[in-house]
């Protein structure tokens, strides 16, 4: 994972469509509204001793579409929570006291909605707190008030099931509050501060600098390639994109742009079998806007991701 996807501008999740929901038991899909905050109490495995950490991680519209991939590995808890609710920061520290007795088998991404407005949009939510799973990048509404822990548990069981049953089995290491980042080079930082600040074309512009400085600077190429990205997905209507692709399938300049805006939303596979199949239906100059566009898309999302791999592999069977 390259430092842009650790540190993406706030406004990222901004023009990402709300993911399509994972189906579900009815019991799980129901938001439950059952009264006050409880003390974290029973529920869920035992804890285990010694726990070298815990499986809580504050998380931002910077840094949304990289938890979410995780969801490829475990169920990732989205729980959205405000400073102006204290109920809802209670809930949030007792979904982490459970969520960590899982050890590794469920995350915790704790949102701050003020902080993250993007993150609530995506997710609907209306109030806080709303707790959202996403299973493989499919959300899975879980609830939008506080409940009793054990009732908790008992949904964090049934998702944990249901996680088994689309083969999502893995573990998370536990994020540790002492690990901190090597600091980055002064134009990468500058990069990532204008990103903080909404100014894109700054950011732009130091990314640029630091690979004129400095050719073979990887991760500033690969930063400048997301950077673009967002340059091609904040100006979009999300809504009236995906109308026009729809009505035009072999229309290039509305498939590409619905491509730019799943991969920023996290819908990565569906990006890439939308451009491929384009590649296939297309020949001269408007296949080569289609392949251009899927190696600058490979590069957001890195060489070394299985899904680019076999993207690429087709990709590569699509032109010969």
């Amino acid at each position: 994972m390259n430092e842009f996807q650790h540190q993406q501008s706030r406004r990222t999740a901004e023009s990402a469509p709300p993911p399509q929901e994972a189906a579900l038991p009815s019991s799980v899909r129901g938001a439950v509204d059952l009264g006050a905050v409880p003390a974290a109490g029973p529920g869920g495995p035992p804890a285990g001793e010694d726990r070298p950490g815990g499986y809580r991680r504050e998380v931002t519209a910077a840094d949304f579409q990289e938890v979410a991939q995780l969801s490829a590995q475990v169920p990732v808890v989205f729980a959205l929570w405000a400073r102006f609710s204290e109920q809802s920061v209670a809930f949030a520290d007792t979904l982490e006291q459970i969520v960590d007795r899982y050890r590794g088998r469920l995350l915790l991404a704790s949102v701050d909605a003020e902080a993250a407005p993007e993150i609530a949009q995506m997710f609907q939510a209306q109030s806080v707190p709303t707790v959202v799973a996403l299973l493989g990048g499919r959300p899975v509404p879980l609830f939008n008030s506080t409940v009793p822990a054990e009732q908790v548990a008992q949904l964090l069981d049934e998702l944990l099931a249901l996680a088994e049953q689309n083969g999502i089995t893995g573990t998370v290491e536990p994020v540790r509050a002492d690990d901190e980042p090597e600091p980055l080079p002064p134009l990468h930082q500058e990069a990532v501060d204008a990103l903080e600040a909404g100014d894109v074309d700054a950011a732009e512009a130091a990314y640029r600098k630091a690979i004129a400085e400095n050719p073979g600077d990887r991760e500033a190429k690969l930063a400048l390639a997301q950077v673009h990205l967002l340059q091609r997905v904040l100006p979009l209507d999300a809504a009236t994109v995906r109308a026009e692709a729809a009505a035009a399938p072999d229309d290039v300049a509305a498939q590409l742009a619905v491509a730019d805006l799943d991969v920023s939303g996290g819908h990565v596979e569906d990006a890439f079998r939308r451009l491929l199949d384009l590649v296939r239906r297309t020949a001269g100059e408007d296949r080569d806007v289609v392949r251009r566009r899927l190696l600058e898309l490979f590069d957001v999302v890195g060489a070394e991701d299985p899904r680019v791999v076999t993207a690429r592999g087709a990709l590569m069977r699509a032109l010969f």
